[in-house]
């Protein structure tokens, strides 16, 4: 059994080395991460020049405690919007998105999909 989990392990973390390998970021283009828990949903916005995180948002981020965000595919819509309107108020207007590995698919793409539709170029 420990062998499966450990091979399930690995085989993400290929996965999670294979995405960042093609990422192209820059000061103009900041990385913009998700991570998706059991629970929840999170996103950062990375300025990798200088190792700092600009902004961040989740499911379970003060500013969305009203909306009461899960893990759903709805909730990652109303997440990528939110940090699309973030963006657009820090002045960013195109990011990499760097799925940390997780399918793009479902949720990922959801998220992604609002971002794009808030005004973000990917």
């Amino acid at each position: 059994m420990y062998d499966l989990v450990k091979n399930k392990r690995k085989r993400f973390l290929k996965a999670k080395r294979r995405s960042k390998g093609s990422l192209t970021f820059s000061v103009e283009r900041p990385r913009m991460v998700v991570y998706r828990s059991r629970k929840y949903l999170y996103l950062q916005v990375i300025d990798d020049t200088n190792g700092k995180v600009v902004c961040s948002l989740s499911s379970i981020s003060k500013d969305l405690k009203d909306k009461k965000l899960g893990k759903n595919i709805g909730s990652a819509k109303d997440l990528g919007a939110e940090m699309g309107k973030k963006l657009k108020s820090l002045k960013i207007k195109s990011i990499c998105f760097d799925r940390n590995g997780f399918k793009y698919h479902g949720k990922i793409k959801a998220l992604a999909d609002a971002c794009r539709e808030a005004g973000i170029q990917f």
